[in-house]
C-alpha cells in the first residue's frame, strides 16, 4: 500500500504536477545552492527571492493589461517568471553597485535590497487586489508558495529551467571549481572570471525564480542552502557534493508533497473539526531542514554526535592508558590498590570504578581480593608501550629540539596517546634508539604494536 501510494504521486493527475514540479525546483535550487554556499554568499538567495517579488506583481499587472485570464496558465506563468527574473537581476545589480561602487558592506547591501524591493512589491500588490482581483491570488501564490495548484505546464517550464542549470554547471564544471576555490589562480589561467560570475548570478536568479512558485519568496533561501549544507557534511569533493545536494533537494521536494497530503489527510480524519492543513511549500522546507539537521548531527566524519562520541572515546582510551601506566610504575607485576590508582586520577570515583570494570573485561587487568588489581600480560605490554612512547617523546623534545628537561613532561603526557607506530619507528631511528629519558629513567624495550580498543 505504501509503495502504491508513493507511486501515485507520479501518475495521479492531481498530484503529479506538484510533485514533479517541486522536485525539479529543488534540484535546480540545490545545485546552485552548492556554489552559493561554498562562495560564502548564502544570503544572496534571500535577497534575490525578495527582489523577485516586485517582478511577480509587475507580471500580474502586465497580464491584466493584456487581458490574460487566470485560466491561461502558460502565458500568465511566462509573464510572471519573466518579471520576477528581471527584478531579481535588477536587485543583483543594485547589490553589486552598492558593494563595489559605493563601498557598502555586503550584509548592509543585501539587507537594503531585500527590504526595499520587497516593500515595493507589497505596495504594488496592495493596488492590484482592487484593479485585478482575480489575478491577485496569483501574486499571493508566489509570496507564500502554492505548489498544490501546479499543472503540467509548470513541469515543462521548471523542467526546462532545471535542464539549463544542469547543462551550464556540467559545461563549466572545471572553471567553476577553480573560481570557487581560488579566484586569483583562475585569473592567472586566463579564465573569464567576471563573465562566469555574471552567468552564475543569472543561474542563481533562475533557481530562485524556479522555487518561489513552490515554497514562496519568504522560504526560498532555505531551499538554496539546506541541501548544500547537508551535502557538505558527507564529502570534500565538489562533484560528489553536487550529486548529494541534488539528491537531498529532490528527496525534500518529494517528501514535502507526500507529507503535506498524507498528514493533512490523517489529521482531517483524527480532528475533523480543526480543519488542519499542512501546506506543501513549508513542508518541503521542513523536510530539507530535517535532512540538514540530521547530517549536521550524524554525518560519519563531521556530525556533532559522531564527533562528541569520538571525543568521549578518545578520552576513555587516554584514561585507560593512564591507569595502566600508573599501575606499571607502581608495580608492573604486583598488585595495586584501588586507593593508589584513584590518587593519580582526576575523574569521579564512580567513573573510575566503571573503567576498572571495563579493563577487567578487556583482559588488561585482573581484580584481586580486598579491592586490589594487577596487570595481565597484555596489560603489562600495553603499559610498557605507553611508558616507552612517553619517555621517547621526552628524549625527542630534550635532545633534538633543545627543550629543558623540566618542561618536557607535560607535553609528553599529551603526545603519548597519539603517537602512532610509524612515528615511534621514526623517533627510534632519529634518536638512535635511546635507553634512558632526560630524567635518567629507563625506556622500556620496543615490543609489539598495541591499539587500545
Amino acid at each position: 500500500m505504501i509503495a502504491q501510494s508513493l507511486f501515485s504521486f507520479f501518475i495521479d493527475p492531481i498530484l503529479r504536477a506538484p510533485t514533479i514540479g517541486c522536485m525539479l525546483m529543488c534540484l535546480a535550487a540545490s545545485l546552485m545552492g552548492v556554489i552559493v554556499f561554498l562562495r560564502k554568499q548564502s544570503l544572496i538567495g534571500e535577497a534575490l527571492s525578495h527582489a523577485a517579488y516586485p517582478g511577480v506583481i509587475l507580471g500580474v499587472l502586465a497580464a491584466g493589461f493584456l487581458s490574460i485570464k487566470e485560466s491561461e496558465e502558460f502565458s500568465l506563468s511566462i509573464l510572471v517568471l519573466a518579471g520576477a527574473f528581471l527584478t531579481a537581476l535588477l536587485g543583483l545589480w543594485v547589490i553589486q553597485a552598492l558593494e563595489k561602487g559605493m563601498g557598502v558592506a555586503s550584509d548592509a547591501a543585501l539587507c537594503f535590497v531585500l527590504s526595499t524591493f520587497f516593500g515595493v512589491g507589497l505596495t504594488l500588490a496592495s493596488d492590484i487586489q482592487f484593479s485585478f482581483t482575480a489575478l491577485y491570488k496569483q501574486a499571493l501564490a508566489y509570496l507564500y508558495g502554492q505548489a498544490a495548484t501546479m499543472t503540467d505546464i509548470h513541469i515543462a517550464i521548471y523542467g526546462g529551467l532545471s535542464l539549463l542549470v544542469i547543462s551550464i554547471i556540467f559545461w563549466l564544471y572545471k572553471e567553476l571549481k577553480v573560481i570557487t576555490f581560488d579566484r586569483q589562480y583562475a585569473k592567472s589561467l586566463g579564465i573569464p572570471v567576471r563573465s562566469i560570475d555574471l552567468l552564475l548570478f543569472i543561474l542563481v536568479a533562475l533557481a530562485v525564480i524556479i522555487g518561489i512558485r513552490s515554497v514562496g519568496v519568504v522560504l526560498m533561501s532555505a531551499m538554496l542552502i539546506a541541501p548544500a549544507v547537508a551535502a557538505r557534511q558527507f564529502t570534500n569533493n565538489l562533484s560528489t557534493m553536487f550529486v548529494l545536494a541534488a539528491l537531498f533537494g529532490m528527496v525534500s521536494g518529494f517528501l514535502g508533497n507526500y507529507f503535506s497530503v498524507q498528514l493533512t489527510e490523517s489529521l482531517s480524519v483524527s480532528y475533523p473539526a480543526a480543519r488542519i492543513i499542512l501546506p506543501t511549500g513549508p513542508m518541503i522546507v521542513l523536510v530539507a531542514a530535517a535532512i540538514c539537521m540530521s547530517a549536521l548531527l550524524f554525518a560519519p566524519q563531521s556530525g556533532l554526535i559522531v564527533r562528541l562520541w569520538r571525543i568521549a572515546r578518545f578520552r576513555y582510551i587516554c584514561i585507560c592508558e593512564n591507569i595502566l601506566k600508573v599501575m606499571w610504575r607502581i608495580d608492573p607485576k604486583g598488585s595495586t590498590s584501588w586507593q593508589q590508582i584513584a590518587k593519580y586520577q582526576t575523574i569521579s570515583r564512580l567513573y573510575l570504578r566503571f573503567l576498572l570494570h571495563r579493563m577487567v573485561q578487556n583482559g588488561w587487568i585482573e581484580r584481586q581480593k580486598e579491592d586490589h588489581y594487577c596487570l595481565t600480560i597484555d596489560g603489562q605490554q600495553r603499559a610498557a608501550n605507553i611508558v616507552r612512547l612517553h619517555r621517547l617523546w621526552e628524549v625527542y623534545l630534550a635532545n633534538y629540539l633543545g627543550v629543558g628537561g623540566d618542561r618536557v613532561h607535560r607535553n609528553a603526557e599529551e603526545m603519548e596517546h597519539i603517537l602512532t607506530p610509524e612515528i615511534e619507528s621514526e623517533l627510534t631511528l632519529l634518536l638512535d634508539d635511546p635507553k634512558q629519558d632526560p630524567h635518567h629513567q629507563p625506556i622500556p624495550l620496543r615490543g609489539e604494536d598495541f591499539n587500545v580498543s
